[in-house]
């Protein structure tokens, strides 16, 4: 990319005003190019001079100009501006830009893809909820968010393995299985009181109701024990189903689908802790097998093995990360989690580490809790069971579409208002609409061009020269730093961000410019301008799961 011959090139004016003795000898910090928040300030900047007059005591504008004066030229380059207080500004040249419109369409649909992962193993684990219950619009962000980073990281050279690890174990599962079983009796006429620990959501009604539908009282008059574990079995499977059916419908697809019994069933539960115990991680004390966290600076130590012999959650995790490091062989683990598990990360990174594995290898996303609203009004409850409100209403009122594109579009750390009303409205008003009617737009000239019959794989770029031309291909050349910068941050909301800004410039441009008009060798030019266009708002579209419409 262009950005990483700049940095070449400043590097190599560095070296040479410094051979020539105008600058002192120095080590180089990190050279960065960013792009400035005004235009006129060009279209890439760098701080270069400001970061080497800490080491050099030498002004700081003394180092830009001598930077400068030391850059070589570059077919891109229109003028290179030494700028107070310390910034090297680009100006590119029109011409190159107008260039690349060509280098677009020959990327077509690869276009903004690089191979910054050179082909290393990245597993991606998201959503991961108990199979206890619907999914609710907090599972819903955690899954766009997955889902996306793990588009934008199999675009940027990585293998990506995208996972759902379902606690199928331990008290939880316990105590969804107890309540359904009295749910299913009481639903038989039979009197019987929840657990304390029990679940009292309406959708364990309509759950009973189902297995009753399906199975009718085979299990009322059963040991308890048999029947808590047949209807728990059932009413498990529903939900799961329900779940993986949910997140089809919002465009999540997972490679694989992990059993927490597994853990214990196939082994890495009793080697992980026997390879504890043998470095010297594993205490007993208070009737219970504890993770000494604070021998790894912890400020507590953690059980692993309750009093009464059955393993933490927090075991599960430790068997299930040395599974996915030392016997899947991944080179980086991605785990999205919510709000919730906030306190979690920093003791499994300390796990991560006593078994051997560089807690770096490790990125834990924690997503912030949404807000819902409709207008000005906080929604509550779900106005069809005054209970929780599930994804799966979310997605029929206001489309899937909405869904992804609003649960990006806060970064992840941020909580977020999602306003259901502003989802549903047809107008510029709402961010999904006003970039899919771009692409409504882009589909609708093509249309004409084709009806005309209008060939325009000859069109000269170089006729693409007024300001909404060329601001639309800066916007077009921005596409694979933003697919860079998501791939580095792991912040896939500047996809979000960016498909409205590239929106709101072809706006203008379509506003600004006929392209199918009289002059031929204009419209050519701007069709072959708006093809591009296509091309990168299809991209960034499909790296969200979101459709291109051609008409609205």
């Amino acid at each position: 990319m262009l950005r990483e011959k700049l940095i070449s090139l400043l590097t190599e004016a560095t070296e040479k005003a410094q051979k020539a003795g105008k600058l002192p000898v120095v080590a180089l910090p990190d050279v960065t190019i960013e792009r400035p928040q005004n235009p006129e300030h060009g279209d890439y900047a760098s701080n270069l001079p400001l970061r080497l007059t800490r080491v050099m005591g030498t002004n700081p504008m003394v180092i830009a100009r001598e930077l400068v004066a030391h850059l070589i030229q570059s077919d891109e380059i229109e003028k290179t501006v030494a700028a107070p207080p310390g910034f090297i500004n680009f100006t590119l040249k029109d011409k190159w830009l107008a260039s690349q419109v060509n280098e677009i369409l020959e990327c077509g649909g690869t276009y903004g893809n690089k191979d910054t992962g050179k082909g290393a193993k990245v597993q991606v684990e998201f959503v991961s909820v108990n199979p206890t219950g619907p999914l609710h619009v907090g599972h819903g962000r955690g899954a766009v968010l997955g889902s996306t980073l793990a588009n934008v990281l199999a675009a940027s050279g990585y293998r990506l393995e995208k996972e759902y690890y379902f606690n199928d174990a331990g008290s939880q599962v316990d105590a969804f299985k107890r309540s359904l079983y009295v749910r299913y009796l009481q639903r038989l006429g039979v009197e019987k009181e929840l657990p304390a620990n029990g679940y009292h959501g309406f959708y364990m009604v309509d759950l009973a109701n189902e297995i009753i539908a399906s199975h009718g009282d085979r299990f009322k008059d059963m040991p308890e024990d048999e029947a808590i574990a047949k209807v728990g079995e059932l009413g498990l499977k529903h939900v799961m189903d329900g779940i993986k059916e949910g997140l089809k419908e919002l465009r999540v697809e997972y490679d694989v689908w992990f059993s927490e019994q597994s853990l214990y069933r196939n082994g890495q539960y009793k080697k992980v802790l026997e390879l504890l115990r043998k470095n010297g991680y594993i205490a007993e004390k208070e009737g219970a097998t504890w993770f000494a966290s604070t021998v790894l600076g912890e400020d507590k130590d953690n059980v692993v093995i309750r009093s009464d012999g059955s393993p933490t959650y927090f075991a599960a995790d430790i068997a299930y990360h040395y599974n996915k490091f030392v016997e899947r062989g991944f080179d980086k683990v991605i785990n999205i989690w919510g709000a919730d598990h906030q306190g979690h990360v920093s003791r499994l990174k300390a796990v991560v580490g006593a078994l051997g594995i560089d807690p770096a290898r490790l990125t834990i996303i924690i997503h912030q809790m949404i807000t819902l609203k409709r207008g000005g009004e906080l929604v509550r409850v779900s106005k069809r069971t005054g209970d929780i409100i599930t994804l799966q209403e979310v997605m029929d009122e206001v489309g899937v579409d909405a869904c992804r594109y609003f649960f990006l579009a806060r970064s992840a750390n941020s909580q977020m208002d999602f306003d259901l009303e502003l989802a549903r409205k047809q107008s510029q008003d709402n961010p999904v609409y006003y970039i899919q009617y771009a692409h409504a737009r882009i589909a609708s000239i093509m249309r004409l061009a084709q009806e005309r019959q209008i060939s325009f794989d000859d069109g000269d770029v170089s006729l693409l020269t007024s300001p909404p031309e060329l601001t639309l291909v800066r916007r077009l050349l921005q596409l694979p730093e933003t697919i860079e910068a998501v791939t580095v941050t792991l912040e896939p909301h500047h996809l979000a961000y960016y498909a409205q800004d590239l929106a709101t410039v072809f706006h203008i441009f379509y506003r600004d410019c006929r392209v199918v008009s009289g002059d031929i060798a204009i419209t050519k030019a701007r069709l072959k301008l708006v093809k591009a266009a296509q091309i990168a708002l299809v991209k960034v579209l499909n790296l969200m799961s979101m459709t291109a419409p051609d008409k609205m």
